[in-house]
């Protein structure tokens, strides 16, 4: 895996989020059930009302263009702050009206982007794509279109001789590494600019 990344700005006009291990250097917590962005006339209605390190990440969302998110896979699930951010950032937008609508105060597009130790195969025998489907939808509701892209079979350590992870070909890992992860990387880089590029 990559090491922690904080959130960014790619440009001006582009925010690229990307969660690959958790934002160790940002204080935030999950969504706490105040219902501050649900009460009418209030001042945080449709605003996450918790003062931490997330609410100026939040103001570049709404000023951006395109988001992209991006978590490795753990135990089946997006990480455990990507799941917290992904509670507070979601939430205050989507209303409990009937039919739900969306208080995110225009149309952008979105991308996830996934990272994983297990093939293509073993994705769809286990289920996940349930979980991708279910993010997208999510996605969908606060914010409009929404993509996912899923890296498979990744090179998890530098140096499989000290772990005991016997149940992995070294070899093939390496390979695969050299010669697919470029192209998921080019995958992704297209993915930015095509949603930079969409309009909202």
């Amino acid at each position: 895996m990559m090491n922690p990344k904080k959130p960014g700005l790619v440009s001006p006009a582009f925010l690229l989020l990307v969660v690959l291990t958790g934002w160790n250097d940002l204080n935030f917590k999950g969504c706490i059930s105040c219902f501050a962005c649900k009460t009418g006339g209030g001042k945080s209605y449709g605003r996450c009302a918790v003062k931490d390190d997330l609410r100026p990440i939040f103001k570049q969302i709404e000023a951006a263009d395109a988001l992209i998110l991006g978590s490795p896979i753990y135990f089946g699930i997006v990480t455990g702050e990507m799941r917290s951010f992904m509670e507070r950032l979601l939430f205050p937008y989507v209303t409990y009206t009937d039919p739900p609508q969306s208080l995110f105060p225009k149309k952008m597009p979105t991308g996830f982007i996934y990272t994983m130790n297990i093939t293509e195969e073993m994705m769809q025998e286990w289920g996940y794509q349930q979980l991708f489907d279910n993010n997208q939808r999510l996605l969908q509701m606060a914010f409009g279109a929404s993509e996912s892209l899923c890296c498979f079979d990744t090179y998890q350590f530098k140096d499989y001789s000290k772990v005991v992870a016997d149940r992995f070909d070294p070899e093939k890992k390496a390979r695969r590494r050299r010669e697919v992860f470029p192209q998921d990387c080019d995958t992704a880089l297209a993915m930015g600019a095509r949603l930079a590029r969409t309009p909202g």
